[in-house]
């Protein structure tokens, strides 16, 4: 036996002996070979052309249609995430965004308003790491008429040995064990909800159609008006678009792959040196993912029961060193899908552009401050609503505001007004008095810590 292939067996062996799910060590050995064969996943720029979808805009949706979809729908929130970019050890979900409510409390209003709204049972699911669900749990405990007879609030996501880049081998790290482990990737959702029997559940119960979507995405309501789309189109599968904007140029995109007239969704990790700047051009590839996503229940089930539960989605080589923090340890490689390219495994999966509205990601304490500030407010229905005319571009001091404790001390009266702002640069350790307001485009630059004093109104260039 080769080493490594040995490298396999030593993976399968620590899966087995952590208890993962026999389907999940299965899909982690289908990726592992084509790993071992020098699969990289990546999709060149010649293999594929750009591709254009409708819009919901332009679509018509009846009442009746709507309200029948959502009758139908489970809502799944991935949650996996701690928010540790942020220096958080927690779900991030967690987090505050305003009034005392975290995103988990505004996901679960959100969800509880339609219920009421549509007389609809609407479940809601949290696909959770061993990391998050424990918080997660007690945090929703408030909600007493949350969960839906017969299913559960949450459902764990597997978990996967780092393999080390030298022989593929997993890795080992005293120090701390728990390191060893990665998720692989969101694309681990389809897995899941099969070894866990809740996708043979959720059919047994009359349900149809799935939305997920990212929990840190507060725009991401289970709309009635987009599940009546998906369900009037009769596609398996479907992903929200939008179209990119300069901050997405780094990031993932849609296009039309040239040898079968698929859809791929492109991310960057897949894409070649040499094509990076194909990657970045906002003309030719036009839309990226919202992470929101539809699809059919019996159409999952057929695919995934026809491949023996590996629904075969691209591979993602991901390179980091074991310890995130210490760019000293061991160089590892985490075997990653991405659940949006489940798009390329559905004969017939479409694509619709969504408005900016459905897409508010906060990845990092710069898009925090704008979803605390009143750029966006939030309705009796708890969905969020832009009111300003434009979502400013924020660029804090990552020395000072990176980690939400340092951010959180430097704002103790809240997020300024930004309804009137275009941009905030801010350099070096600015503390933000009460009601401070942003106009145009302002930059501050200080060596020393400073203050603004309450009711200051900066004002900047507006250009």
């Amino acid at each position: 036996m080769s080493g490594r292939s040995g490298g396999l067996e030593k993976a399968r062996a620590k899966m087995l002996d952590a208890g993962v799910d026999p389907v999940a060590i299965e899909t982690f050995a289908h990726y592992y070979r084509l790993l071992e064969h020098g699969e990289t996943g990546m999709i060149p720029e010649s293999s594929i052309e750009p591709v254009d979808m409708e819009s919901l805009a332009d679509v018509e949706v009846s009442e009746e249609v709507a309200a029948d979809a959502i009758g139908k729908t489970v809502a799944i929130k991935l949650n996996g995430g701690l928010g540790t970019s942020m220096g958080m050890e927690r779900a991030k979900s967690l987090l505050c965004v305003r009034r005392g409510l975290s995103f988990l409390d505004i996901i679960a209003r959100q969800a509880l308003h339609l219920r009421q709204q549509y007389d609809v049972r609407l479940p809601l699911l949290f696909m959770n790491s061993f990391r998050t669900s424990s918080d997660t749990l007690d945090a929703l405990g408030r909600y007493e008429d949350l969960a839906v007879d017969g299913l559960p609030l949450d459902f764990l996501q597997n978990k996967e040995p780092k393999l080390l880049t030298s022989d593929l081998t997993p890795v080992s790290w005293p120090k701390d064990p728990d390191l060893e482990w990665c998720p692989p990737g969101h694309g681990d959702l389809y897995t899941a909800l099969r070894g866990t029997g809740l996708l043979d559940r959720l059919i047994e119960q009359g349900y149809r159609y799935v939305f997920v979507s990212n929990s840190d995405n507060l725009g991401a309501v289970p709309d009635p008006r987009v599940a009546g789309w998906f369900a009037s189109t009769g596609a398996p599968f479907a992903i929200e678009a939008v179209r990119r904007t300069a901050s997405d140029r780094k990031g993932g995109h849609f296009a039309r792959r040239k040898a079968d007239g698929r859809i791929v969704l492109r991310e960057t990790a897949q894409t070649l040196p040499e094509d990076q700047a194909a990657l970045a051009d906002l003309d030719r590839h036009r839309f990226t993912s919202t992470n929101n996503l539809w699809f059919d229940l019996h159409a999952m089930k057929a695919v995934l029961d026809g491949r023996e539960g590996i629904l075969g989605l691209p591979l993602i080589r991901n390179v980091k060193h074991v310890d995130p923090a210490d760019p000293g340890s061991p160089e590892v490689v985490q075997i990653e899908t991405a659940m949006g390219a489940a798009i390329e495994v559905f004969d017939g999966a479409r694509l619709i552009e969504v408005g900016r509205d459905r897409f508010i990601p906060v990845k990092t304490t710069n898009d925090l401050l704008v979803l605390r500030s009143d750029v966006y407010e939030i309705g009796a229905d708890f969905a969020l609503t832009q009111v300003a005319a434009d979502v400013p571009y924020v660029d804090l001091d990552a020395d000072h505001y990176k980690v939400v404790g340092e951010f959180d001390k430097r704002f103790p009266e809240g997020a300024p007004s930004l309804a009137k702002a275009t941009a905030l640069k801010v350099e070096g350790d600015w503390t933000f008095g009460h009601g401070v307001q942003v106009v145009g485009a302002v930059e501050l630059d200080a060596k020393s810590a400073q203050r603004v004093p309450a009711g200051e109104v900066l004002s900047g260039s507006d250009d």
